[in-house]
């Protein structure tokens, strides 16, 4: 690794210890589905977004609420000196990207065949405070 890129690499470490943020990859959901939910939960107070997620009956709003959880207690780690009443966190961005795709054949009449694509995704959250 060249000098340039390592001081590339290094500093984007440090801005991550920063940010309190969640992954959860390989969800066997489809990302269209997936992005339904995080659409209700992004920009919204974190006590709320939780609020929402736990009596949404879709798919995805389980494994969304679950990931949320991780990202509070991930901010709770990184900022020990701060408790979490006084700050009011809020969901800054949940980004649904694709995942691997699992592929399948359906037979269909005459010999023929059809693709089934089961797909999945990513899902990335990042919990922040609000500034004042």
């Amino acid at each position: 690794m060249g000098s340039r890129k390592r001081i590339v690499a290094d500093n984007r470490k440090e801005e991550l210890k920063q940010i309190a943020f969640a992954k959860l990859n390989n969800c066997p959901i489809s990302p269209r589905k997936m992005r339904l939910v995080a659409d209700l939960v992004r920009g919204v107070e974190v006590n709320k977004a939780l609020n929402i997620l736990k009596h949404n009956a879709k798919d995805g709003a389980p494994r969304l609420e679950k990931l949320l959880l991780s990202a509070i207690n991930n901010w709770e780690q990184k900022n020990e000196d701060k408790s979490i009443d006084e700050a009011e966190l809020f969901v800054k961005s949940v980004m649904v990207c694709d995942g691997g795709m699992i592929k399948r054949i359906q037979a269909a009449p005459q010999g023929r065949a059809h693709r089934i694509r089961k797909r999945s995704n990513h899902v990335t959250i990042i919990v922040d405070e609000i500034n004042k």
